[in-house]
């Protein structure tokens, strides 16, 4: 049964609402940015007229703010894919390693929650598999915010740490790896037609917290689309048909992103791989030991500061990736 048209219409108004508002926020923050322009000048000005030295560090400090509110106001122009201002959905898989890729895959985790609190932006679980003793195996979390799949997308591959292992007596460096999936969270449904003899739907206990109800009865839902061998599953809602619904979104939001790939690569000739969760095919190294630092193999982008990277602050990152990727397209 279909919604009644005015019901429709306010879910469409209220998109609208959200989107003038966000246009609004951006013209904020460029007279902001104007405002911030011009009194850097007159501080110059200033200290020129009056011969003040002391000036000179205050000039600087306006100006390194300037600048992280410029280059951030930037890379959100090169936001210009049809979902990147969508929400994101994104997945984490443990590596080979047994706990020690576990563990990675938990820091993970915490990492990228971290980095969507300090962008505003809203975590929900839909799915996770528990380590064996620690860490996870898996999680898929849905990022809500305005362009949070524009800017998370940057993650998507393997991610390598090397560090001194906190599970190994000896001591030793350990290197471990996961990987991480992201794709948008796309609303509006998605034309792609999908044989139903080519899916296999296996239902499961949730293994996580949410009430009597919910762990007791089968109501979480793995979808596997044979074709592809893409898998997706939910366990967060209340009912197996929600959950069902959600995983069939993920599932058309998936090969609508392989499909486009596709296209892009056939269009430049460029032969896709599948890679392997394992040495040689991670996009950026989190080294801990002997030295630290967080390097991404893309972009060459280089940190020292590796907890800080940990800690959510992904925003140099992001940005390089987003520029470099503009610059090769």
């Amino acid at each position: 049964m279909e919604a009644p048209d005015f019901w429709n219409d306010a879910d469409k108004a209220q998109k609208k609402m959200v989107e003038l508002k966000s246009l609004k926020g951006d013209i904020e923050r460029y007279h902001r940015l104007e405002n911030q322009f011009e009194d850097i000048k007159t501080l110059i000005e200033m200290g020129y007229e009056e011969n003040d030295v002391a000036i000179v560090a205050e000039v600087g400090e306006e100006l390194k703010s300037f600048q992280v509110d410029f280059d951030e106001l930037r890379v959100s122009t090169l936001l210009a894919d049809e979902y990147d201002g969508n929400g994101a959905i994104l997945t984490l898989h443990a590596g080979a390693g047994g706990t020690e890729s576990c563990d990675w895959a938990g820091m993970l985790a915490r990492m990228y929650r971290r980095y969507a609190e300090k962008k505003g932006y809203e975590v929900e679980v839909l799915d996770f598999l528990d380590g064996d003793e620690a860490g996870i195996k898996s999680i898929t979390m849905q990022i809500n915010g305005r362009n949070a799949y524009g800017y998370l997308k940057s993650e998507k591959g393997v991610h390598r740490l090397v560090r001194i292992s906190p599970f190994n007596a000896a001591g030793k460096r350990q290197t471990s790896f996961a990987s991480c999936d992201v794709m948008p969270d796309i609303e509006e449904e998605i034309d792609i037609e999908i044989n139903d003899d080519d899916l296999k739907i296996d239902t499961y206990r949730s293994s996580g917290a949410g009430g009597q109800h919910i762990n007791k009865t089968s109501s979480a839902v793995r979808i596997t689309h044979l074709p592809t061998g893409i898998v997706v599953q939910c366990q967060n809602e209340r009912s197996q048909f929600q959950n069902k619904d959600k995983a069939m979104q993920m599932l058309k939001a998936k090969l609508y992103l392989m499909k486009k790939t596709e296209n892009e690569e056939k269009a430049s000739g460029i032969r896709g791989e599948v890679k392997d969760i394992n040495f040689g095919n991670q996009i950026r190294s989190y080294v801990m030991q002997p030295y630290t630092m967080v390097k991404d193999h893309r972009t060459n982008f280089e940190t020292g500061n590796v907890q800080a990277v940990l800690d959510g602050d992904l925003d140099s990152l992001i940005g390089a990736y987003l520029k470099w990727n503009s610059l090769k397209d």
